[in-house]
C-alpha cells in the first residue's frame, strides 16, 4: 500500500471490467488525471489483465488495484465469506429482489457472477466508501450497482459504446431510475450516446455528455515532415474484432490500383487475426501487411509519426456493437497523420469529412478510391491533418471534461 492510501481508506471506488487494458487507454487517462485533481480512489477489477504489456500511463497511477474473484469457482472460500457476511447488511434482501429480477430477464452464468463480486465488493470495501463510478454500462455498473443496493450508498458510470448498444433497454433504463437501484449519474463520451441514453433516462440532466478528450502533454508535438518513401504507408490502431472493420479494409486493398506502392500495419490484439489473415491471402495482399499485434502507446506513437494516413474502417457488427468516439483518432491527429475513417457513431463529432480528414462508407470500393486520392495529393494530406489538429487542440483537450467528472464525484461523495 502507498503512503498515500495508508493515510486514509478511500471513498471512493473505481469499478472496471479489467485492468490494466492497453485498449483503454482513455480510462487510465481520465484516471490519472483525477488522481491529479485530488481524487483519492482503490480500483476494483472484474479480470485480471490479459496483455503482456502495459503504457507508461498505468504505472503513473497510484490508486491499489483489487480484483474480485473473475470466476466465482475459482474462490469459493472467498465468496462464500463475502455472501455470509453481504446477508446481513441492510440493503440485501433489496439487491437480492433486484437481482434475482434481472436473473429472470437474463439466466446466464454471467448475471449470477455479477451477484458474487457485488458481494464480495460490498464486503470488502472499506466502511469509509460513500460511493461506487463504474467503467461500462454493462457488467462493470451491474457488480456495482448490487453493491451499492446492499451497502446503501450511492453508484455512478461512465458509457461508451458496445455497452450501450449491446445491453437490453430494460437494463438501461432499471439503472437510469430514479428510485431505488438507480445511478447518481452518468456520463458518456459522444453525443451520439448521450442523446440516446437521455431519452431512456426518467431524468435526463442525471446523463452528461464527457469527452475524453486527450491529453497532450503525454503527447510529444507533431513532426514538422514526415519521412519521404516511395511506399504510401497506411497505419491502423485497434482490435481485430468485427466492429472495427478490418475485413472490409482488407478487401478495400485487394482494389488497389497494381501499380501502387503501399503498405499497410495494423497495431493491436483481438481474435479474428486468423480469419483475416487467411482473407488477405485469399485477396492477394498478406505480402503487404505488417501485423505488429498489441503494442504500448510510445510504440503506436511512433507508428503514428512514420506513416502516411491512418484508416480506422468502423462499424456496427451485426449484435449492434460499434464504436463511440475512438480515442486512437484523437492520438492520430495530436501527430498530424491525416485520417480516413467512416461516419458511424459519434466519429463525425470530431471529424468533418472534407475538413478535418475523410469520412467515406465501409464498402470496399470507397475506401479504395479514398485511398487513392489520399496517396496521389500530399497536399490535401497535410490539410486534413493541419485540420484535425487544430480540431483537437481547440476542442477535445482533456481539462474540461475532468472538471466536470470531478464535481460530479464530488457531489456524490458529499
Amino acid at each position: 500500500m502507498t503512503a498515500l492510501h495508508a493515510e486514509t481508506a478511500p471513498k471512493l471506488a473505481v469499478v472496471v471490467k479489467g485492468w490494466p487494458r492497453l485498449s483503454e487507454t482513455f480510462i487510465a487517462q481520465e484516471l490519472l488525471a483525477l488522481e491529479q485533481a485530488g481524487h483519492h480512489f482503490d480500483i476494483w477489477s472484474l479480470r485480471f489483465p490479459t496483455d503482456k504489456k502495459r503504457h507508461p500511463l498505468h504505472d503513473q497511477i497510484t490508486a491499489d488495484v483489487k480484483y474480485l474473484p473473475e470466476y466465482l469457482h475459482q474462490e469459493p472460500a472467498r465468496v462464500t465469506r463475502a455472501w455470509a457476511k453481504a446477508r446481513r447488511l441492510a440493503g440485501y434482501k433489496t439487491a437480492r429482489k433486484i437481482w434475482l429480477r434481472d436473473l429472470w430477464r437474463d439466466p446466464t452464468r454471467n448475471r449470477v457472477r455479477r451477484f458474487g463480486q457485488a458481494c464480495v465488493l460490498a464486503t470488502e470495501l472499506p466502511p469509509e466508501t460513500r460511493g461506487l463510478y463504474a467503467h461500462f454500462l454493462h457488467t462493470p455498473s451491474s457488480v456495482a450497482r448490487y453493491a451499492a443496493i446492499m451497502m446503501g450508498i450511492d453508484w455512478s458510470f461512465s458509457a461508451h459504446a458496445k455497452d450501450i448498444w449491446t445491453s437490453p433497454d430494460w437494463e438501461i433504463e432499471e439503472k437510469l431510475e430514479t428510485g431505488v437501484g438507480g445511478a447518481a449519474f452518468g456520463v458518456t463520451c459522444t453525443g451520439f450516446g448521450s442523446t440516446h441514453l437521455q431519452a431512456m433516462a426518467q431524468d435526463a440532466s442525471r446523463v452528461e455528455l464527457l469527452y475524453h478528450g486527450l491529453d497532450l502533454d503525454r503527447f510529444p508535438a507533431p513532426p514538422d515532415a514526415r519521412d519521404p518513401s516511395d511506399v504510401f504507408r497506411i497505419l491502423s490502431v485497434g482490435r481485430l474484432v468485427e466492429k472495427k472493420g478490418f475485413d472490409r479494409l482488407i478487401e478495400a486493398f485487394a482494389l488497389l490500383p497494381a501499380d501502387m506502392n503501399w503498405h499497410w500495419t495494423h497495431i493491436g490484439g483481438g481474435g479474428l487475426k486468423d480469419e483475416l489473415q487467411t482473407l488477405a491471402q485469399e485477396k492477394g495482399v498478406l505480402d503487404r501487411i505488417d501485423w505488429r499485434g498489441a503494442c504500448d502507446q510510445p510504440e503506436v506513437v511512433a507508428a503514428m509519426r512514420s506513416h502516411d494516413v491512418f484508416v480506422l474502417p468502423s462499424r456496427i457488427a451485426d449484435d449492434g456493437d460499434r464504436d463511440g468516439l475512438p480515442n486512437v483518432l484523437m492520438e492520430a491527429a495530436s501527430q498530424k497523420l491525416p485520417i480516413l475513417s467512416t461516419p458511424v457513431s459519434a466519429i463525425p463529432e470530431f471529424i468533418t469529412s472534407g475538413t478535418h480528414g475523410l469520412l467515406v462508407e465501409d464498402a470496399p470500393q470507397d475506401m479504395a478510391q479514398a485511398m487513392v486520392d489520399l496517396a496521389q495529393d500530399s497536399d490535401l494530406r497535410t490539410r486534413f491533418a493541419d485540420a484535425a489538429y487544430d480540431r483537437l487542440v481547440a476542442d477535445f483537450g482533456v481539462d474540461a471534461g475532468i472538471a466536470q467528472l470531478s464535481k460530479r464525484l464530488k457531489a456524490l461523495l458529499a
